[in-house]
């Protein structure tokens, strides 16, 4: 994939957007499609040649497991091999999603056609085999959870966040769920935490004030850090609504004293650096859902497995014919609902539904506090990790053109592929 982007690169212009873990995702891929197709045509020859039916039937079943894992597999190859080829107005790193939605599909017609099968058996019940039946689900589960650990599980996106403050902070949950160390402030004119912010954007400090508490003016605010070394940067502040926060981004590392400027006073508050707490998390602009979809694929099998040997032992211990046809249901409820949050993620990025509000933000507060006016802005994703944003700017100030807003933009690595429009006005 790397030298596909230096050729790219070469060429003036990169729009190669995979997800920084496909050539990894597909090599796993393959190798589960390699040990499903193994499994399966030893399962259909050992009840060729020993009279199984019910193996035969189990082989066959891992077929389809195989062509649902090929699905997977030929898009990442395809993405990969195609990820210069200008054709792709925008790269081929949606091809996953298109891919994780066709399997989304699969999983519910697999589930639809397991429901039936079991609603059948209720109805109609049948005698059931349990010398061959049992040890065939216990096998299928064998080699599911082997595909479980090839694949590495749904851990291929990256929410990087990092905790930083004093011992004597306290937890701070923004508007958005996050959790940052904040340090409380207590002065005549209320009570504020102040934290540094860093959840998926360059740190800033934010300025929270209490429920009883009234936000002072954020021109009457600012921030002044003196490092070890005697170095000072003092941070003015914009309104962001909740709370205030920083206009310019807190450099590394995040220890320093403070001088934090209210307009009661003065306040001194001691920041130490913390180690960083890398977090594999799930978050939408950075989820590969095409290495997901192949993951639901052998965790739905896998499921179904664990619910059919505990029918089965359930209806030999006890006669409940029932418990297996009953396992068979909820299995197919499993897979449906794990089908429809696998179809509802991949179809908002195919059709662009921006999955990472908080990029969108950060682009307009960043040409906003400049001065200048977002006039249309649109953000979505291009491929995992990948963000992309056309902005039209209005400003007085005719020095700023494009290349201008580009290197203010630099800063959120996820934004992978930026145009600007400058419409200048006259100044006021």
């Amino acid at each position: 994939m790397n030298n596909f982007r230096n050729a790219a690169e070469a060429a003036g212009h990169d729009h190669i957007f995979l997800g920084a873990a496909h050539e990894a995702n597909e090599r796993r891929t393959w190798t589960v499609i390699a040990l499903c197709s193994a499994m399966m045509v030893a399962e259909i020859v050992g009840g060729s040649l020993f009279g199984s039916l019910a193996l035969v039937a189990d082989g066959l079943h891992m077929s389809t497991h195989a062509g649902a894992m090929l699905i997977a597999a030929l898009a990442y190859t395809y993405a990969r091999r195609h990820a210069a080829d200008n054709r792709f107005v925008f790269g081929t790193g949606k091809l996953g999603d298109l891919a994780g939605f066709s399997s989304a599909i699969v999983l519910a017609m697999i589930a639809l056609l397991i429901a039936y099968e079991a609603i059948s058996r209720l109805l109609s019940p049948v005698p059931i085999h349990f010398g061959q039946a049992i040890p065939i689900a216990v096998l299928g589960l064998v080699v599911n959870l082997a595909s479980v650990w090839l694949l590495g599980g749904d851990h291929h996106g990256h929410d990087h966040g990092h905790d930083h403050g004093h011992s004597h902070g306290h937890s701070h949950t923004d508007e958005h769920g996050h959790v940052d160390e904040a340090h409380r402030i207590v002065g005549s004119a209320g009570v504020f935490a102040l934290s540094v912010f860093e959840d998926g954007v360059p740190p800033v400090f934010r300025i929270t004030p209490d429920v009883a508490s009234s936000k002072p003016s954020a021109s009457a605010v600012s921030v002044t850090t003196i490092r070890p070394d005697g170095t000072r940067q003092t941070f003015t502040f914009a309104d962001r609504g909740d709370y205030l926060e920083s206009k310019d981004d807190i450099p590394e590392p995040h220890a320093f004293s403070a001088i934090v400027h209210l307009p009661d006073g003065e306040y001194l508050v001691e920041f130490e650096e913390h180690e960083h707490d890398h977090n594999d998390g799930h978050a939408a602009a950075n989820r590969d859902h095409n290495i997901r979809s192949a993951y639901i694929h052998v965790i739905a099998d896998a499921a179904v497995s664990v619910l059919a040997i505990i029918g089965l032992l359930l209806a030999r211990a006890f006669g409940w014919v029932w418990m297996d046809p009953l396992a068979g249901v909820i299995g197919a409820l499993v897979i449906a609902n794990w089908s429809w949050g696998l179809m509802r993620d991949t179809g908002r990025i195919l059709l662009d539904v921006n999955p990472d509000n908080r990029m969108a933000e950060n682009v307009r507060h960043v040409i906003e506090d400049n001065g200048d006016t977002v006039v249309d802005l649109h953000v979505w994703r291009v491929g995992p990790g990948h963000m992309s944003a056309i902005v039209a700017v209005a400003t007085s100030d005719a020095r700023r053109n494009p290349g201008f807003y580009r290197a203010a933009l630099k800063r959120f690595k996820g934004l992978s592929h930026l145009t600007v429009e400058v419409n200048p006005t006259p100044a006021a």
